[in-house]
């Protein structure tokens, strides 16, 4: 899309944003003119309260947050940076830091996920969102170091399974699906049933009904809910939400 016709369209935003909704899915994200956007999310079960910095400062929007914690998207600068999270007590760095060349019109996540190294995964999702649309987004996260690699449906709820490929197959441990860099999953809103299997089996590990509103952004993560293999529960980020806590399924 051109510079001119972009800005033509960021001139209509305010009647544009009243018909596709605002928040975190506006008309200046979806023609690439807003300023980058970041989120920090916690899903350590049991870890320590964190702190996300960039370079040497902590972050306003997430500083001694625990599991569970998702924070609002909030703006960031272009280019390039660092983006360590360490413990607020003892100021450990976990994990590797995370560098990211950030990019108008770019939504980015930060997910602390538990494992031997509590490692940070990001996911940069460009939100190449149609101006029109107002279909849900889902992304999948496996943070189930218990789970390494599992196949996850959403279907209407009753769908025979073993007639059908999963919406986000073989998700390993530490890996989003759609990958980092590629669109989040689009789907009309409303009523899903929400499987979890062993990736290329159709044993059910996890069973849960959700209800998904139009215009959503969705990062559904699976956890460890325990140590047994392929035990695991399900936490929701969405930043519509007012709540910055995560919303936690069990298995039904």
């Amino acid at each position: 899309m051109n510079n001119i016709l972009k800005l033509l369209l960021a001139a209509t935003s305010v009647f544009m944003v009243a018909a596709c909704g605002g928040g975190d899915d506006s008309i200046d994200d979806r023609i690439d003119v807003a300023d980058p956007k970041l989120r920090f999310v916690h899903a350590i079960p049991l870890g320590p309260n964190l702190t996300l910095f960039r370079g040497t400062a902590a972050q306003s929007d997430a500083t001694n947050v625990g599991y569970k914690f998702a924070s609002k998207y909030f703006d960031i600068e272009t280019g390039p940076a660092s983006w360590p999270v360490k413990t607020t007590t003892g100021n450990i760095e976990i994990g590797s830091t995370v560098a990211i060349d950030a990019k108008r019109g770019n939504k980015y996540t930060l997910v602390a996920v538990p494992g031997t190294d509590n490692a940070v995964v990001m996911i940069d999702d460009p939100f190449n969102k149609s101006i029109t649309a107002n279909n849900a987004r889902v992304r999948v996260l496996n943070a189930s170091f218990n789970a390494p690699s599992v196949d996850v449906y959403l279907n209407a709820p009753g769908t025979n399974i073993n007639t059908i490929g999963p919406n986000f197959a073989a998700v390993g441990y530490k890996q989003a699906n759609p990958a980092s860099g590629g669109d989040s999953f689009e789907l009309a809103g409303g009523t899903y049933q929400l499987r979890i299997t062993a990736a290329g089996t159709k044993t059910v590990i996890f069973n849960s009904t959700v209800m998904i509103a139009n215009n959503v952004d969705w990062l559904l993560l699976t956890v460890p809910d325990g140590v047994p293999p392929n035990a695991v529960k399900v936490l929701i980020a969405n930043p519509d939400d007012t709540s910055t806590t995560m919303t936690e399924l069990t298995s039904q």
